[in-house]
Protein backbone atom coordinates (compact mmCIF):
# COMPACT_ATOMS: atom_id res chain seq x y z
CA UNK A 1 0.00 0.00 0.00
CA UNK A 2 2.74 2.15 -0.39
CA UNK A 3 2.21 4.95 -2.76
CA UNK A 4 3.49 8.76 -3.94
CA UNK A 5 3.00 11.36 -6.37
CA UNK A 6 5.04 13.19 -9.42
CA UNK A 7 4.67 16.34 -11.86
CA UNK A 8 6.15 17.28 -15.38
CA UNK A 9 6.70 12.90 -16.44
CA UNK A 10 6.63 11.27 -19.47
CA UNK A 11 4.23 8.74 -20.23
CA UNK A 12 5.27 5.35 -19.82
CA UNK A 13 5.06 5.20 -23.74
CA UNK A 14 6.75 8.32 -24.54
CA UNK A 15 9.75 7.70 -22.68
CA UNK A 16 10.76 4.71 -24.83
CA UNK A 17 13.37 6.68 -26.61
CA UNK A 18 14.65 8.40 -23.57
CA UNK A 19 15.41 5.13 -22.26
CA UNK A 20 17.32 4.02 -25.42
CA UNK A 21 19.23 7.00 -25.34
CA UNK A 22 20.00 6.66 -21.54
CA UNK A 23 20.87 2.95 -22.43
CA UNK A 24 23.26 3.57 -24.98
CA UNK A 25 24.78 6.99 -24.36
CA UNK A 26 28.05 5.70 -22.43
CA UNK A 27 27.60 7.27 -19.62
CA UNK A 28 25.40 5.57 -17.38
CA UNK A 29 27.41 3.15 -14.62
CA UNK A 30 27.79 -0.31 -14.56
CA UNK A 31 26.75 -2.90 -11.50
CA UNK A 32 29.95 -2.26 -9.46
CA UNK A 33 31.14 0.65 -11.27
CA UNK A 34 29.68 3.65 -9.14
CA UNK A 35 31.73 3.69 -6.22
CA UNK A 36 28.98 3.79 -4.10
CA UNK A 37 30.84 2.18 -1.44
CA UNK A 38 33.93 3.15 0.07
CA UNK A 39 35.82 3.57 3.37
CA UNK A 40 37.24 0.61 6.20
CA UNK A 41 34.79 -0.58 8.55
CA UNK A 42 36.24 -4.28 9.08
CA UNK A 43 34.95 -5.63 12.02
CA UNK A 44 31.98 -3.29 11.97
CA UNK A 45 27.86 -4.35 11.99
CA UNK A 46 25.71 -2.58 11.37
CA UNK A 47 22.05 -3.15 12.30
CA UNK A 48 18.65 -2.92 9.81
CA UNK A 49 15.38 -3.68 10.39
CA UNK A 50 13.20 -3.54 7.34
CA UNK A 51 9.46 -5.80 6.34
CA UNK A 52 11.23 -6.80 3.47
CA UNK A 53 10.58 -11.13 4.30
CA UNK A 54 11.30 -14.02 2.35
CA UNK A 55 8.68 -16.67 0.85
CA UNK A 56 8.97 -20.22 2.73
CA UNK A 57 10.97 -21.51 -0.38
CA UNK A 58 13.43 -19.15 0.97
CA UNK A 59 13.54 -16.32 -1.68
CA UNK A 60 12.00 -13.24 -1.92
CA UNK A 61 13.01 -9.22 -1.00
CA UNK A 62 14.72 -10.13 2.39
CA UNK A 63 17.14 -12.27 -0.10
CA UNK A 64 17.25 -9.63 -2.85
CA UNK A 65 18.12 -6.89 0.23
CA UNK A 66 20.79 -9.12 1.25
CA UNK A 67 22.26 -9.36 -2.73
CA UNK A 68 21.69 -5.50 -2.56
CA UNK A 69 24.03 -4.65 0.25
CA UNK A 70 27.10 -7.24 -0.62
CA UNK A 71 29.13 -4.99 -2.37
CA UNK A 72 28.83 -2.40 0.27
CA UNK A 73 30.24 -5.33 2.79
CA UNK A 74 32.95 -6.56 0.08
CA UNK A 75 34.57 -3.10 -0.19
CA UNK A 76 34.49 -1.79 3.52
CA UNK A 77 34.57 -5.16 5.30
CA UNK A 78 31.61 -4.31 7.30
CA UNK A 79 28.88 -6.58 7.72
CA UNK A 80 25.01 -5.59 7.71
CA UNK A 81 23.02 -7.61 10.25
CA UNK A 82 19.27 -7.46 8.20
CA UNK A 83 15.93 -8.08 10.44
CA UNK A 84 12.59 -8.73 8.27
CA UNK A 85 9.61 -9.23 9.78
CA UNK A 86 5.88 -8.56 8.90
CA UNK A 87 5.40 -7.19 12.26
CA UNK A 88 7.40 -4.14 11.58
CA UNK A 89 6.08 -1.41 12.84
CA UNK A 90 4.84 -2.69 15.95
CA UNK A 91 8.89 -4.37 16.62
CA UNK A 92 10.28 -0.85 15.18
CA UNK A 93 8.25 0.76 17.80
CA UNK A 94 8.22 -1.29 20.79
CA UNK A 95 12.04 -1.58 20.01
CA UNK A 96 12.86 2.56 20.06
CA UNK A 97 10.57 2.48 23.12
CA UNK A 98 12.81 0.07 25.13
CA UNK A 99 16.07 2.51 23.91
CA UNK A 100 17.25 -0.46 21.41
CA UNK A 101 16.45 0.19 18.00
CA UNK A 102 18.42 -0.86 15.22
CA UNK A 103 20.81 1.00 13.98
CA UNK A 104 18.45 1.55 10.45
CA UNK A 105 15.20 1.44 9.65
CA UNK A 106 13.53 0.87 6.14
CA UNK A 107 10.33 2.61 7.17
CA UNK A 108 7.47 2.85 4.39
CA UNK A 109 5.33 5.13 5.78
CA UNK A 110 6.17 8.85 6.33
CA UNK A 111 4.21 9.39 8.86
CA UNK A 112 6.43 6.85 11.11
CA UNK A 113 9.19 8.83 10.39
CA UNK A 114 7.88 11.62 11.23
CA UNK A 115 6.82 10.61 14.70
CA UNK A 116 10.48 9.79 15.45
CA UNK A 117 11.84 12.30 13.95
CA UNK A 118 9.55 14.41 16.76
CA UNK A 119 10.57 12.57 18.94
CA UNK A 120 14.38 13.04 18.97
CA UNK A 121 14.80 9.12 18.09
CA UNK A 122 15.89 9.90 14.33
CA UNK A 123 19.20 11.19 13.70
CA UNK A 124 19.18 13.81 10.71
CA UNK A 125 20.75 12.87 7.77
CA UNK A 126 25.52 13.55 7.79
CA UNK A 127 25.51 16.44 4.98
CA UNK A 128 27.91 13.26 2.86
CA UNK A 129 24.38 11.54 2.52
CA UNK A 130 22.76 14.84 1.22
CA UNK A 131 24.75 15.58 -1.35
CA UNK A 132 25.19 11.93 -2.79
CA UNK A 133 21.23 12.00 -2.54
CA UNK A 134 21.39 15.46 -4.54
CA UNK A 135 23.67 13.73 -6.75
CA UNK A 136 21.73 10.82 -8.01
CA UNK A 137 18.39 11.94 -7.53
CA UNK A 138 16.62 14.28 -10.16
CA UNK A 139 14.21 15.85 -8.12
CA UNK A 140 14.86 17.13 -5.21
CA UNK A 141 11.50 15.97 -3.93
CA UNK A 142 12.99 12.81 -2.82
CA UNK A 143 14.83 14.67 -0.22
CA UNK A 144 11.97 16.60 0.65
CA UNK A 145 9.87 14.02 1.33
CA UNK A 146 12.06 12.48 3.39
CA UNK A 147 12.60 16.03 5.83
CA UNK A 148 11.07 16.85 8.93
CA UNK A 149 10.87 20.58 9.66
CA UNK A 150 13.74 21.12 7.62
CA UNK A 151 16.03 18.70 8.51
CA UNK A 152 16.76 15.84 6.16
CA UNK A 153 16.32 12.07 7.46
CA UNK A 154 15.23 9.50 5.11
CA UNK A 155 17.09 7.76 2.06
CA UNK A 156 14.61 6.32 -0.64
CA UNK A 157 15.77 3.10 -1.80
CA UNK A 158 13.61 0.64 -3.11
CA UNK A 159 10.53 2.27 -4.93
CA UNK A 160 7.29 1.88 -6.94
CA UNK A 161 4.44 3.64 -9.16
CA UNK A 162 0.59 3.33 -8.90
CA UNK A 163 -1.46 4.90 -10.97
CA UNK A 164 -0.91 2.19 -14.32
CA UNK A 165 -3.33 1.12 -16.58
CA UNK A 166 -2.41 -2.63 -17.42
CA UNK A 167 -4.35 -3.92 -20.40
CA UNK A 168 -3.92 -7.17 -22.83
CA UNK A 169 -1.78 -6.36 -26.09
CA UNK A 170 -2.86 -8.68 -28.24
CA UNK A 171 -6.10 -8.36 -27.62
CA UNK A 172 -6.40 -4.30 -28.03
CA UNK A 173 -4.20 -5.05 -31.42
CA UNK A 174 -6.80 -6.89 -32.81
CA UNK A 175 -9.61 -4.42 -31.74
CA UNK A 176 -7.94 -1.56 -32.58
CA UNK A 177 -7.91 0.52 -29.41
CA UNK A 178 -4.84 2.25 -28.28
CA UNK A 179 -3.61 3.95 -24.78
CA UNK A 180 -5.34 7.22 -24.27
CA UNK A 181 -3.28 10.46 -22.82
CA UNK A 182 -6.05 11.86 -21.87
CA UNK A 183 -9.36 11.87 -19.45
CA UNK A 184 -11.83 12.60 -22.55
CA UNK A 185 -9.82 9.67 -24.41
CA UNK A 186 -10.26 7.38 -21.79
CA UNK A 187 -14.19 8.22 -21.61
CA UNK A 188 -14.00 7.95 -25.22
CA UNK A 189 -12.34 4.18 -25.61
CA UNK A 190 -14.36 2.75 -22.36
CA UNK A 191 -17.53 4.07 -24.40
CA UNK A 192 -15.93 2.05 -27.85
CA UNK A 193 -15.28 -0.80 -25.35
CA UNK A 194 -18.63 -1.08 -24.17
CA UNK A 195 -20.34 -0.40 -27.86
CA UNK A 196 -17.89 -3.53 -29.29
CA UNK A 197 -19.45 -5.41 -26.62
CA UNK A 198 -16.39 -5.46 -24.19
CA UNK A 199 -15.91 -4.29 -20.45
CA UNK A 200 -13.44 -1.97 -19.32
CA UNK A 201 -12.08 -2.36 -16.27
CA UNK A 202 -11.58 -5.43 -13.62
CA UNK A 203 -12.07 -3.99 -10.29
CA UNK A 204 -11.02 -5.91 -7.05
CA UNK A 205 -10.82 -4.44 -3.16
CA UNK A 206 -10.68 -7.64 -0.62
CA UNK A 207 -7.40 -7.57 0.95
CA UNK A 208 -8.58 -9.62 4.04
CA UNK A 209 -7.67 -7.00 7.27
CA UNK A 210 -6.19 -4.54 4.98
CA UNK A 211 -9.29 -4.49 2.67
CA UNK A 212 -10.59 -0.99 1.01
CA UNK A 213 -7.50 0.44 0.21
CA UNK A 214 -7.22 -0.40 -3.47
CA UNK A 215 -10.20 2.15 -3.64
CA UNK A 216 -8.16 4.76 -1.36
CA UNK A 217 -5.66 4.47 -4.38
CA UNK A 218 -8.25 5.53 -7.25
CA UNK A 219 -9.74 8.43 -5.12
CA UNK A 220 -5.95 9.63 -4.73
CA UNK A 221 -5.60 9.44 -8.69
CA UNK A 222 -8.49 11.68 -9.15
CA UNK A 223 -7.70 13.97 -6.52
CA UNK A 224 -4.11 14.54 -8.27
CA UNK A 225 -5.32 14.67 -11.76
CA UNK A 226 -7.75 16.96 -11.20
CA UNK A 227 -6.77 19.55 -8.43
CA UNK A 228 -2.94 19.02 -8.70
CA UNK A 229 -0.21 18.24 -5.84
CA UNK A 230 -1.12 21.52 -3.47
CA UNK A 231 -4.72 20.27 -2.85
CA UNK A 232 -3.56 16.49 -2.53
CA UNK A 233 -1.28 17.27 0.17
CA UNK A 234 -3.27 19.70 2.04
CA UNK A 235 -6.06 16.88 1.47
CA UNK A 236 -3.29 14.39 3.18
CA UNK A 237 -2.60 16.81 6.58
CA UNK A 238 -6.27 17.39 6.59
CA UNK A 239 -6.21 20.74 5.93
CA UNK A 240 -8.95 19.60 2.42
CA UNK A 241 -11.74 17.80 4.14
CA UNK A 242 -13.38 14.81 2.73
CA UNK A 243 -16.39 16.18 2.26
CA UNK A 244 -14.96 19.06 0.69
CA UNK A 245 -16.24 19.95 -3.05
CA UNK A 246 -12.94 18.60 -4.21
CA UNK A 247 -12.66 15.36 -2.32
CA UNK A 248 -16.62 14.32 -2.69
CA UNK A 249 -16.14 14.98 -6.48
CA UNK A 250 -13.53 12.14 -6.74
CA UNK A 251 -15.50 9.27 -4.64
CA UNK A 252 -18.50 10.70 -7.11
CA UNK A 253 -16.08 9.85 -10.27
CA UNK A 254 -15.22 6.70 -8.92
CA UNK A 255 -18.73 5.67 -8.45
CA UNK A 256 -19.56 6.50 -11.97
CA UNK A 257 -17.45 4.03 -13.00
CA UNK A 258 -17.62 1.25 -10.32
CA UNK A 259 -21.32 1.42 -9.82
CA UNK A 260 -22.00 0.78 -13.80
CA UNK A 261 -22.26 -3.02 -14.48
CA UNK A 262 -21.09 -1.95 -18.29
CA UNK A 263 -18.03 -0.28 -16.79
CA UNK A 264 -16.87 -3.31 -14.47
CA UNK A 265 -16.74 -6.93 -14.55
CA UNK A 266 -19.39 -8.64 -12.34
CA UNK A 267 -20.37 -5.29 -10.89
CA UNK A 268 -20.30 -3.93 -7.31
CA UNK A 269 -20.23 -7.67 -6.19
CA UNK A 270 -17.52 -8.60 -7.52
CA UNK A 271 -15.50 -5.48 -6.80
CA UNK A 272 -16.25 -6.33 -2.68
CA UNK A 273 -15.71 -10.20 -3.21
CA UNK A 274 -12.47 -10.36 -5.34
CA UNK A 275 -9.15 -10.01 -4.39
CA UNK A 276 -6.93 -7.21 -5.29
CA UNK A 277 -4.54 -9.57 -6.88
CA UNK A 278 -6.99 -12.22 -8.56
CA UNK A 279 -8.79 -8.91 -10.40
CA UNK A 280 -6.33 -8.79 -13.28
CA UNK A 281 -7.15 -12.55 -14.89
CA UNK A 282 -10.11 -12.10 -16.04
CA UNK A 283 -8.28 -9.58 -18.56
CA UNK A 284 -6.49 -12.82 -19.91
CA UNK A 285 -9.13 -14.87 -20.82
CA UNK A 286 -9.43 -16.08 -24.06
CA UNK A 287 -11.62 -13.54 -25.01
CA UNK A 288 -10.96 -11.60 -22.60
CA UNK A 289 -13.06 -10.32 -19.52
CA UNK A 290 -12.37 -6.71 -18.65
CA UNK A 291 -9.84 -4.40 -20.84
CA UNK A 292 -8.00 -2.35 -18.43
CA UNK A 293 -6.76 -2.78 -15.08
CA UNK A 294 -5.42 -0.03 -12.96
CA UNK A 295 -2.79 -0.99 -10.32
CA UNK A 296 0.41 -0.07 -9.47
CA UNK A 297 3.74 -1.96 -10.58
CA UNK A 298 3.85 -4.22 -8.56
CA UNK A 299 0.86 -5.81 -9.64
CA UNK A 300 2.65 -7.75 -12.61
CA UNK A 301 4.03 -9.98 -9.89
CA UNK A 302 -0.01 -11.23 -9.35
CA UNK A 303 -0.49 -11.96 -13.41
CA UNK A 304 -0.72 -15.33 -14.55
CA UNK A 305 2.47 -17.43 -14.27
CA UNK A 306 2.21 -17.70 -18.43
CA UNK A 307 1.65 -14.07 -18.67
CA UNK A 308 4.62 -13.06 -16.24
CA UNK A 309 6.88 -15.57 -18.58
CA UNK A 310 5.82 -13.06 -21.60
CA UNK A 311 5.09 -10.17 -19.78
CA UNK A 312 6.02 -7.20 -22.74
CA UNK A 313 4.81 -9.54 -25.51
CA UNK A 314 1.54 -9.91 -23.37
CA UNK A 315 1.11 -6.58 -21.50
CA UNK A 316 1.00 -3.00 -22.50
CA UNK A 317 1.01 -0.22 -20.07
CA UNK A 318 -0.02 3.26 -19.85
CA UNK A 319 0.10 6.10 -17.21
CA UNK A 320 -2.57 8.00 -15.60
CA UNK A 321 -4.10 10.43 -18.35
CA UNK A 322 -4.54 13.84 -18.05
CA UNK A 323 -7.34 15.55 -16.53
CA UNK A 324 -6.41 19.17 -15.81
CA UNK A 325 -3.53 19.87 -18.46
CA UNK A 326 -1.66 21.60 -15.50
CA UNK A 327 -1.34 18.20 -13.98
CA UNK A 328 -0.65 16.78 -17.37
CA UNK A 329 2.16 14.35 -16.18
CA UNK A 330 1.63 13.21 -12.79
CA UNK A 331 1.91 9.62 -11.13
CA UNK A 332 1.47 8.45 -7.64
CA UNK A 333 4.32 6.25 -5.94
CA UNK A 334 6.06 5.02 -2.66
CA UNK A 335 8.67 4.05 -1.37
CA UNK A 336 10.93 2.73 1.78
CA UNK A 337 13.10 4.97 2.88
CA UNK A 338 16.44 3.92 5.44
CA UNK A 339 16.81 6.00 8.41
CA UNK A 340 19.56 6.04 11.11
CA UNK A 341 18.82 5.79 14.70
CA UNK A 342 22.70 5.55 15.68
CA UNK A 343 25.09 8.19 14.27
CA UNK A 344 28.53 6.34 13.38
CA UNK A 345 31.12 6.58 10.16
CA UNK A 346 30.06 3.47 8.95
CA UNK A 347 26.41 3.60 9.50
CA UNK A 348 26.93 6.90 7.71
CA UNK A 349 28.66 4.97 4.75
CA UNK A 350 26.14 2.63 4.66
CA UNK A 351 22.94 5.15 3.83
CA UNK A 352 25.20 6.81 1.67
CA UNK A 353 25.62 3.39 -0.42
CA UNK A 354 22.02 3.45 -0.19
CA UNK A 355 21.71 6.62 -2.58
CA UNK A 356 24.23 5.41 -5.07
CA UNK A 357 23.41 3.00 -8.38
CA UNK A 358 25.43 0.23 -7.20
CA UNK A 359 22.57 -0.07 -4.34
CA UNK A 360 19.76 -1.19 -7.16
CA UNK A 361 21.77 -3.05 -9.50
CA UNK A 362 21.47 -6.71 -8.32
CA UNK A 363 17.72 -6.15 -7.44
CA UNK A 364 17.16 -4.02 -10.73
CA UNK A 365 18.63 -7.49 -12.86
CA UNK A 366 16.56 -9.82 -10.58
CA UNK A 367 13.05 -7.96 -11.03
CA UNK A 368 10.24 -7.14 -8.90
CA UNK A 369 12.20 -3.54 -7.75
CA UNK A 370 12.35 0.00 -9.10
CA UNK A 371 14.77 2.96 -8.26
CA UNK A 372 14.90 6.42 -8.39
CA UNK A 373 18.53 7.10 -9.58
CA UNK A 374 19.26 9.61 -12.52
CA UNK A 375 22.28 7.52 -13.80
CA UNK A 376 21.31 4.05 -13.31
CA UNK A 377 21.81 1.72 -15.50
CA UNK A 378 17.99 1.10 -17.06
CA UNK A 379 19.59 -1.73 -19.31
CA UNK A 380 19.81 -3.97 -16.47
CA UNK A 381 15.78 -4.34 -15.91
CA UNK A 382 14.29 -7.32 -16.60
CA UNK A 383 11.13 -6.04 -18.65
CA UNK A 384 10.14 -2.77 -20.33
CA UNK A 385 7.44 -2.53 -18.05
CA UNK A 386 10.33 -2.07 -15.47
CA UNK A 387 12.75 -0.63 -17.28
CA UNK A 388 10.36 2.27 -18.52
CA UNK A 389 8.51 3.08 -15.24
CA UNK A 390 12.33 3.68 -13.33
CA UNK A 391 12.71 5.96 -16.48
CA UNK A 392 9.52 7.63 -15.56
CA UNK A 393 10.32 7.76 -11.79
CA UNK A 394 14.05 8.77 -12.65
CA UNK A 395 13.15 11.77 -14.62
CA UNK A 396 10.71 13.03 -12.25
CA UNK A 397 11.18 16.57 -11.36
CA UNK A 398 7.88 16.84 -8.44
CA UNK A 399 7.17 13.64 -6.28
CA UNK A 400 4.73 13.38 -3.53
CA UNK A 401 4.11 10.40 -1.58
CA UNK A 402 0.28 8.44 -1.42
CA UNK A 403 -1.99 10.54 0.87
CA UNK A 404 -3.88 7.48 2.86
CA UNK A 405 -0.19 6.89 3.80
CA UNK A 406 0.23 10.20 5.20
CA UNK A 407 -2.73 10.40 7.29
CA UNK A 408 -3.45 9.31 10.57
CA UNK A 409 -3.55 5.29 10.88
CA UNK A 410 -7.24 5.65 12.63
CA UNK A 411 -8.21 7.35 8.90
CA UNK A 412 -5.30 5.97 6.12
CA UNK A 413 -5.68 2.17 6.86
CA UNK A 414 -8.94 2.67 8.98
CA UNK A 415 -11.87 4.77 8.52
CA UNK A 416 -10.71 5.60 4.84
CA UNK A 417 -10.65 1.86 3.83
CA UNK A 418 -13.99 1.38 5.60
CA UNK A 419 -15.40 3.83 4.08
CA UNK A 420 -14.67 2.77 0.60
CA UNK A 421 -16.47 -0.69 1.37
CA UNK A 422 -19.48 0.60 2.77
CA UNK A 423 -19.54 3.01 -0.63
CA UNK A 424 -19.23 0.23 -2.62
CA UNK A 425 -21.40 -2.36 -0.63
CA UNK A 426 -23.96 0.48 0.16
CA UNK A 427 -24.29 2.69 -3.14
CA UNK A 428 -23.59 6.45 -3.87
CA UNK A 429 -26.69 7.69 -1.55
CA UNK A 430 -24.60 6.75 1.25
CA UNK A 431 -21.68 9.22 0.43
CA UNK A 432 -22.04 11.80 2.30
CA UNK A 433 -22.61 10.72 5.80
CA UNK A 434 -19.66 8.02 4.90
CA UNK A 435 -17.28 11.05 4.43
CA UNK A 436 -18.44 12.80 7.53
CA UNK A 437 -17.32 10.05 9.55
CA UNK A 438 -13.69 10.29 7.72
CA UNK A 439 -13.65 13.91 8.85
CA UNK A 440 -15.01 12.60 12.19
CA UNK A 441 -12.26 10.33 12.79
CA UNK A 442 -9.76 12.37 12.59
CA UNK A 443 -7.74 12.38 15.54
CA UNK A 444 -7.88 15.77 17.50
CA UNK A 445 -3.97 16.38 17.95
Amino acid sequence: MQRLPIRRIATLTAVVGLIAAACSGGGTPSPGGSGGASGDFSGKTITVLGAFVDSGSGTGEATEFAKTVKPFEDATGAKVQYEGTKQFETLINTRVQAGDPPDVAAIPQPGLMNRFAQGGNLKPLPQSVIDSIDQHYASPSWKELGSYNGQVYGVFHRVNIKGLFFYPKQDWATKGYTPPTTNDELTALTQKMIANGDTPYCVGIESGASSGWYGTDWIEQLVLHTYGPDVYNQWAQHKVLFTSDQIKKAWTEMGNVWFDPKMVYGGTATILQTAFGDAPTPMFADPAKCEMVMQGNFITGFFPQDVQANLDQDVGVFAYPSIDPQYTNAVEAGGDQFVMFNDRPEVEAFLKFLTTPEAGASWQQAGGALFAYKDQDFSLYKTDIERNAAQTLATATDVVFDASDQMPAAVGNGSFWKGVIDYVSQGPSSLDQILQTIDSSWPSS
